[in-house]
């Protein structure tokens, strides 16, 4: 089953990770001072992530996609991971619309 995976980095900041049935990252966080912030964020991703307005399609440095998934503030929720082709970031979209309805969380910090 998806899940969010709630861990604490090194610097003592949480973050999450939406991860698919086989255990492959699709989503990750940025840090956040508090897990209560953390859990907002989750919630977040689960009000934002069928719109697909918020879902910021990039390039990066390497030539690699990736995108990121934007609140209605505007602020980064979560980014992919890096896709060779557009049509894997694309695919990396999907799965984020129908994985994060279901998923279930998972706490590690």
């Amino acid at each position: 089953m998806e899940k969010f995976v709630i861990t604490k980095r090194t610097n003592g900041d949480f973050q999450f990770t939406l991860k698919a049935t086989n255990g492959e990252r699709i989503l990750t966080s940025e840090g956040y001072a508090t897990k209560a912030g953390c859990e907002n964020g989750i919630d977040s991703v689960r009000t934002n992530v069928l719109n697909v307005a918020r879902y910021e399609r990039k390039v990066a440095v390497n030539g690699n996609y990736y995108f990121n998934l934007r609140a209605a503030n505007g602020e980064i929720i979560g980014t992919s991971e890096l896709y060779e082709s557009t049509a894997g970031r694309d695919n990396g979209i999907e799965a984020v619309k129908n994985n994060t309805p279901q998923a279930t969380v998972e706490d590690l910090s």
